[in-house]
Parts: C-alpha cells; structure tokens; sequence
C-alpha cells in the first residue's frame, strides 16, 4: 500500500443525498487503495484490515436535528467561518459539493479564497477538490459542427458554455482551478463536472421511481418529447472519482464525471416503468410538469440537458472499478433494488389461512387498508382476470402488431368459460392456480406485497403456486420444496376457533348474507368438515410452511384482537405513507372528529347544565313546600298555645283595661299612659 497515514477528508452538507453517500462510500475506503492496478473484487477491496488507515470524514450538515451519522468522526451545524475555517485547516482534503443547492456556490468560493489566504500556514499539503454539474456545459456548442454527436471530452472544458442559471457554477470552477495553480506543493485544486446522478434511493430521478413504484397512474410521464441525451454517473462511481483524485494526485485538474451511456430521457424513464410498472409512459408538455409540485423547476433544467460527453481523463488517468459503467438502463435491476433497499420500500407478503366464517376476509381487508397491500381474494381475482380478458378483447381491434396476444387471451378467456360451465361456475385448481401466480407476480404485488386470503388451500396447491420455475427439476430426495422467494409469503398466519364458535358466528349472519357466502348450515358443516380433514392429512398445508421455515403463528381469534396481533409481529408499514390527497383525507377525518368532540362536549354540558338548574329548581320547591308546611304547623302550634291564655285575659285583664280606657276617655287627661296606669294600680290594690 502506497498511503498508509489516514486522511483527513471534509464534505460538506452530509446529511444531503450527494454528498451523503459519497461520504458514506469514502469512509469505507483505505487510504492509497485505488493505486493497486491489480485490485481485488469489490467484496474483498471493502473488508480491509483493521489497521488500514482509512479516510475520517468530517462535514457540516444540512439539517439542525440530523442525528450523528455513523460514518462521520465529527460533524457541525452553521459552523461561523472562523470555525469553518479553523475546521478546514485540520483536514488534508476538502470536498466541497455544489450540485444539488446553488446557495452553497458563495461557500464554496468563501473556502477556497480563505484556504488559499493561509496557505503559508498550512502544516501540510492540501487538497481541495470541487464537484461542480456538467450544467455548465449545457450550452456548449459540439467540437464539430458536421458531426453534432461527436462527443465533448475535458479538452474541451475552456469552450465550455454553461446554461444561464449556472453562470456561478462556472465561475467558481474557474476560481478553483485559478487558485491551484499558485502553490500547487502546498495546494491542488480539482473540478469534477459531473452528470446528473443516480442510484442508492435517487435523488434527481426520484420522482419516475415513485410513480412507477405507486402504480396508481397508468403511466409514468416524460416530460417534453424526451429525445435529449442525459449525461449521469452512479453516485458510488462519483464517489471513486473523488477517491482516485486523493490518491493519485493527477496532473490533470478538470474532470468530466459521466458514465458510458448515451441514454436519453425517455429511455432512462421507459426502463424505470418497466422495472417498477406497468412499461407504459406518455410525454406530456414541459409546461404541465411546471404547474405540479411533484418536481421542482431545477430539477426540470437538469432533465432537460442535451449533452454527448466522453470522460476521457477518468480512464487513461484513474483507475476506476465501475458500479454502473455502461449507464442506469444497462443496470436497472441494480438501481431498482438499491432504490427499495435504501428508502426500505420492501414488500410486505401475508398469508391468512383458517377455518371457514373464522373472519379471514374482514382481517385482510383491515391489514390491506393498514399497510396499502393488495388483498388476494380467490374469487375476486379470478373475476378480475376475466373482466381484464373481455375489457382487452372490446378495446383493441386485431393488427398485425397485437393479432397475436389478442388470438391468446381470446382463447384463454374460452377455456375459462368453458372450465367454469362443467363445474358449476367453479375452476380447476390448475387454473386457479395460474391467475393466483399471475397476481402474485404482478408490479403492483411485487411493489407492495400482498395478503393472501385463504388460499392455498392444500400442500399440493402450494407447492404449485410457489414453486420456482427458474430451478431445476426438484430433488425428489430432498425435505425441502424448491420455492420462489419472491412469490412465498414472508408471514403466515394461521387463525383458530372452536368449531361452536364459527358455528354461532354462522347462525348470526343474515339468511342472504349465509347464501351468498354458501355459509347455509349443510353447506358451512360440510365446509367445516373438510378443512378439519385436510388440516389433518399427512403432508398437510402447514407442514409445507414448516418445511420452508416461515413457522405459522397461530392465533385464537376468540380471545385475541387478531388484527393488532398480526401488526404487532409483521411490524410498521414499509411505503411512502400516505399521499398528500390521503392526508389531506385524514386531515379533514381529524377535524370532523375534533369537531364531533366539542360538539359532543357541549351537548353534555348544555345537559348537565340543564339537569343542575332542573334539580335546583326541584329542591327549591321541595324547600318552599316544606317552609310552607313548616309555617303552617308554627301557626296551628301558636293557635293552640294562645287559646288559654286568650281566655285569661278576656276574664281577668280586659274587662279592668276596658273600663279604665273608658274612664279616660270620659276625664280626657292631658297624661293618658299615666292616668290608665294609676287606674290599673288602684283597681288592682282595691281587688
């Protein structure tokens, strides 16, 4: 190994797609390892030694509450540019990314006219490397005019045109390879243009991922004719190109970062509807896409390049061991798959199997609404596959291009038919099984997963739904069924009752629900009665899950919410959540249900305001009542009591005052009070 002190490497806004991953990848990387011309496979390069001195990135993040990134030994927040600077000058090599925000170009020129300013005061040699966009050759004219798809190459760069909004871009790239030439022992200074970026969960092609992940249009668009020529590079490939710049110093200090391809728009959109969807894309005018908030307008100027470029220096001068050197078309299961590991969109596969009336049906549906998965009901998917047949045979008339898939589904909708007439509207398990497989294999079930609603049904009729058509025939001495992996539930349920429990559950449903449902009591009993048996068989249907080592949780639906259960072990949803219509949805949900509340809230209290004031009321009656009758026996009382004391004064006291008032009232005295009182004395002394 030609490095063996570890370096220090700066990137700044880690936490940010581009530069995230880009310092992902480096702190994996040992010091001087892209020098070896004889280099080891990919496994092996990324499992170096423990004591190989690999690359401690540092970096400034985006976002205040980022969390501390596993790969960084320190990171910072709107650092002031003393201690940004303080912070550069202990690294050895700085990586300052402008592709993705342009209001990091002033940084960017900040870092470099500041490092160059203390340049005499570095403790060793520094290098500071620029990951500008190949926007800034946007309007570049082809080197030669009879021959426009002659590629640019980096000999070109001084001819460079860049579109008008990255005028800036360019200007730091000049200032940047300016400033390098000065000191070059002390500083080297490095350009990487590079084109429009891909891979590990995407970014600027993020928005054609979704909606073919999503299925929910009909196509995935491209906007504009699409014709444009795109140049892009793997971001783990950008990432090399930085790494092999570290190492090897080149002399050469501008660099056109772009992979092989010479895809266009429309392909690289057509390969992502195929992978992920349908296939299907429309184009759609440019201004449509402007009035939409699915896509910002930058992004719109970067799909909109037409550029032929060739990264000339990147071969003859690095040594670079590609991800995706041939393009994203070429690699688009590759991306694909890094695209759902990344933003763990990974399907999520149910099976529910039971008894009949255990409840099945209503689960899937509740666990499909949860986790946006497709609810697989037998009978409905075969209805589905036939109205697809009929819809298909009306809407396309026979050419030479189609005579072909139309002549096939014609005759498959006729077997169907007829298969269903023998048998009373029923099909053969073979066929049964073949629309079942179709569904499974489906994009929007590969996408997304799906709950399998009681089907299979036998050990026979799962080792034929999930058996791997890709394998070799199957060793007849082997224990375990050959089975594919895409199309085997991850988690199978297996929902128990009583049989007097499914029984009562029977004879509550309505007399047309039970026919529609063939729960009548001879048809349930006999149903019952048969999946006792074949749960009892030798080889039975559970047996085939344990050979395979899914193990089925069973589950006593009489004494457990079975839905909360199964959440609880298949975990949280693996999506995107909701959509913006839906949470609008649950917004609106929200709010009604808050307003329902108060509603409710001050109707109870408007109640127990009413029934206080009625009870008041009562008890006030009820204490005028008892007042009343209170006042009524005071009154009754004092009448008895005054009787004998009325009768002592009409015999001893009044007929004395009487007379004595009648006495006064004949002498007229000018002292009335005194003349009764002595009349009163004398007529009691005489007595």
């Amino acid at each position: 190994m030609a490095e063996s002190r570890s370096k220090r490497v700066f990137l700044n806004n880690i936490d940010t797609y581009s530069s995230k991953y880009i310092a992902q990848f480096l702190s994996t990387c040992v010091v001087g390892e892209s020098l070896n011309e004889g280099e080891e496979e990919e496994e092996d390069k990324h499992e170096p030694s423990s004591e190989a001195a690999r690359f401690q990135i540092v970096g400034t993040t985006e976002n205040k509450d980022a969390t501390k990134l596993t790969f960084a030994s320190d990171q910072y927040w709107s650092p002031s540019r003393e201690e940004l600077l303080q912070c550069l000058m202990q690294c050895d090599v700085i990586v300052y990314n402008i592709t993705e925000h342009n209001d990091l170009i002033d940084e960017a020129t900040w870092a470099i006219s500041a490092l160059h300013s203390e340049i005499e005061h570095f403790g060793s040699p520094k290098i500071f490397i620029l990951l500008s966009t190949i926007m800034t050759w946007a309007m570049t004219k082809p080197a030669d005019p009879d021959d426009p798809d002659m590629p640019l190459t980096e000999d070109d760069y001084k001819r460079r045109r860049p579109h008008p909004n990255f005028k800036e871009h360019t200007s730091t790239e000049k200032l940047v390879l300016k400033l390098g030439k000065t000191k070059k022992s002390k500083l080297a200074t490095y350009v990487v243009a590079s084109g429009l970026q891909y891979g590990m969960g995407e970014n600027i092609f993020h928005f054609f991922f979704k909606t073919a992940w999503l299925g929910e249009h009909s196509s995935v668009p491209v906007f504009g004719p699409g014709t444009n020529v795109i140049p892009a590079i793997h971001i783990h490939d950008l990432a090399r190109v930085v790494q092999n710049i570290i190492d090897h110093k080149p002399k050469t200090h501008y660099f056109i970062a772009v992979d092989d391809s010479k895809n266009t728009f429309e392909d690289i959109v057509k390969a992502i509807a195929s992978t992920l969807g349908s296939g299907k894309i429309e184009n759609i005018p440019k201004e449509d896409a402007y009035g939409t908030k699915a896509i910002m307008e930058t992004d719109l100027l970067y799909l909109s390049v037409n550029l032929q470029t060739e990264s000339v220096f990147l071969k003859d001068r690095l040594n670079l061991h590609w991800d995706c050197e041939s393009g994203i078309v070429d690699n688009i299961l590759q991306v694909v798959e890094e695209y759902k590991q990344t933003r763990q969109l990974l399907p999520i596969k149910i099976c529910l199997l039971g008894p009949p009336a255990v409840g099945k049906s209503s689960v899937a549906v509740k666990l499909c609404r949860y986790y946006k998965l497709h609810h697989i009901d037998v009978n409905e998917t075969i209805n589905e596959k036939v109205r697809q047949l009929e819809e298909l045979l009306e809407g396309n008339e026979k050419t030479s291009e189609n005579v072909e898939m139309l002549i096939g589904a014609e005759a498959q909708l006729k077997t169907l038919k007829n298969n269903m007439l023998q048998n009373d509207g029923q099909l053969d398990d073979r066929h049964v099984v073949h629309i079942i497989r179709e569904k499974l294999n489906s994009k929007p079930c590969r996408n997304q997963g799906f709950v399998l609603d009681g089907y299979p049904k036998t050990y026979t009729q799962a080792t034929e739904l999930f058996h791997d058509e890709n394998m070799e025939v199957e060793d007849s001495r082997s224990a375990i069924p050959q089975y594919s992996k895409v199309l085997v539930p991850e988690f199978v349920f297996s929902l128990d009752a009583t049989d007097e429990f499914l029984k009562e559950r029977v004879r509550s449903l309505p007399q047309n629900v039970a026919e529609e449902m063939h729960y009548t009591r001879d048809e349930f009993t006999e149903s019952l009665a048969q999946f006792r048996e074949t749960l009892a068989e030798d080889e039975s249907l559970l047996d085939y899950f344990d050979y395979l080592e899914i193990h089925p949780e069973h589950i006593d639906c009489e004494n457990v919410d079975t839905v909360k259960k199964i959440i609880k072990t298949v975990g949280r949803p693996k999506n995107y959540g909701l959509s913006p219509e839906e949470m609008e949805e649950e917004r609106k949900r929200k709010e009604d249900e808050q307003h329902l509340q108060l509603k409710q809230e001050e109707v109870e209290k408007e109640l127990r305001q009413r029934l206080e004031n009625d009870k008041m009321t009562a008890l006030l009656e009820e204490w005028n009542k008892n007042m009343a009758e209170v006042k009524k026996q005071e009154f009754e009382l004092l009448e008895t009591r005054s009787v004998p004391m009325r009768h002592y004064l009409m015999k001893y006291v009044m007929p004395t005052v009487i007379q004595g008032l009648m006495d006064c009232c004949k002498v007229k005295p000018d002292d009335p009070v005194d003349f009764l009182a002595e009349y009163l004395f004398r007529n009691n002394s005489d007595d």
